[in-house]
């Protein structure tokens, strides 16, 4: 379902340059864009990601990617309250949550989520966290209460950092700033499929 390596980026753009390079689970995240932009983005990069046989999964915009057939959702705890989770099952919509709290993870586990979100497992620079960096040991205590669900960990990963994620217990190492920030996406990207796989 979920590959070890985990790409988040914020345009179909990104998937054109990057899903050749083996790239299988992708999360769109979209951010201040109309209705039809974030429809068309959306639709672009779940034909892309069908071409190139990688999961697209959709962040926040539940309602839109349940109305245009996509298979995969991500939410952040805020847009839990109102999403209809019944209306995704019934969609055969899958869904990651994210979670940085003990509190958080009881809570998302209500969802019977496909996948859980750790984060940030290292200092990030893509957004002020309100939560300190989680750490390696705190994966392998989210890993034991979530079980069989896959673990998804952020935040402030690179491909050395990816592989001890891995280690600790996750199933998938994320990743948004080191390779979009990155003077050369595409090689960063290589090195990171190298990493997780090897």
């Amino acid at each position: 379902m979920l590959d070890r390596f985990y790409l988040i980026v914020d345009s179909a753009q990104w998937l054109e340059r990057l899903l050749p390079l083996g790239v299988k689970t992708v999360q769109l995240r979209v951010k201040d864009k109309s209705h039809a932009e974030l429809t068309h983005e959306i639709i672009r990069s779940r034909t892309l990601c069908a071409q190139h046989g990688a999961t697209l999964i959709v962040n926040d915009y539940w309602q839109i990617a349940l109305d245009e057939g996509c298979d995969f959702v991500h939410l952040g705890q805020e847009d839990m309250d109102g999403a209809d989770f019944k209306a995704l099952k019934a969609g055969g919509v899958r869904v990651g949550l994210s979670t940085h709290t003990p509190e958080e993870l009881d809570r998302a586990l209500t969802f019977q989520p496909d996948y859980i979100a750790l984060g940030p497992i290292y200092p990030t620079v893509l957004k002020q966290m309100p939560f300190p960096p989680q750490g390696l040991e705190r994966i392998g205590q989210w890993k034991r209460a979530i079980g069989d669900i896959p673990l998804v960990a952020i935040g402030g990963l690179t491909p050395d950092r990816a592989k001890l994620v891995l280690d600790a217990g996750a199933d998938s190492a994320c990743v948004v700033t080191d390779i979009l920030l990155n003077v050369d996406p595409e090689a960063r990207t290589r090195e990171w499929v190298e990493a997780v796989r090897a």
